[in-house]
């Protein structure tokens, strides 16, 4: 295991989709349930403990070896949102063709085979967690980050907020991160039925509002 291939894994530069995702940010930028700094927060910290905590526990049993096909399916009850659902695809197939290219090996190859239109992203992740060598509590975190990072980078361009307070918020988030990635690791030594399904009714009402927009910034 290298800590080097969490930090390329967990780069906002990894040409893994991400950067065209808002998380939701800019449903809540335009709603105005976010507007700086501090609201920012509240955003990141709820998403982190919903939506990060269910995609934290995907990504580390499917590092952790569970099977892909129950991980997928259990994506899919804990996603009750069509438009997050079909975006969660997009980022497994944009996450998997990056994958494949920087640590090919077996596991990538099967797990494409068997989702030609994409698995959810955070099972892509576990997967290639493992295919970069790293453990599931690795693969948790790469999951809690993207959860609060992606929000953070769009409230930036959505709001002109400065970038220095939206790393900020981060930095205060980074213990919550933490303890998020370390449950989320837990549940998934119990098997995919104990894997956390929180829930987050705000962040699914609108998304399928965002995704009926006929002009938006963000795929999602």
């Amino acid at each position: 295991m290298t800590r080097s291939a969490l930090l390329v894994l967990a780069d906002g530069r990894f040409p893994a989709g991400g950067h065209a995702h808002s998380g939701g940010a800019e449903a809540a930028v335009k709603a105005g349930r976010v507007h700086d700094a501090a609201s920012l927060e509240a955003f990141c910290r709820g998403r982190l403990r919903t939506a990060g905590l269910t995609a934290a526990g995907l990504a580390a049993g499917a590092a952790l070896g569970l099977d892909p096909h129950e991980l997928d399916a259990a994506a899919d009850a804990r996603t009750p949102s069509p438009a997050l659902r079909a975006a969660a695809r997009r980022l497994g197939r944009q996450l998997m063709r990056a994958a494949r290219a920087t640590w090919p090996g077996p596991g990538l190859d099967a797990l494409a085979a068997a989702f030609p239109r994409g698995a959810h992203q955070p099972v892509v992740l576990g997967v290639t967690a493992r295919a970069a060598g790293l453990g599931p509590e690795d693969a948790a975190h790469c999951a809690a980050y993207e959860a609060v990072g992606g929000p953070a980078t769009a409230t930036v361009r959505l709001l002109g907020l400065d970038p220095y307070q939206a790393t900020a918020v981060l930095a205060r988030l980074a213990a919550e991160m933490d303890e998020v990635a370390a449950r989320a690791t837990a549940a998934a030594h119990e098997g995919v039925d104990a894997l956390p399904a929180a829930s987050a009714p705000l962040l699914d009402i609108t998304a399928e509002q965002h995704a009926a927009w006929p002009v938006r910034l963000f795929a999602s």
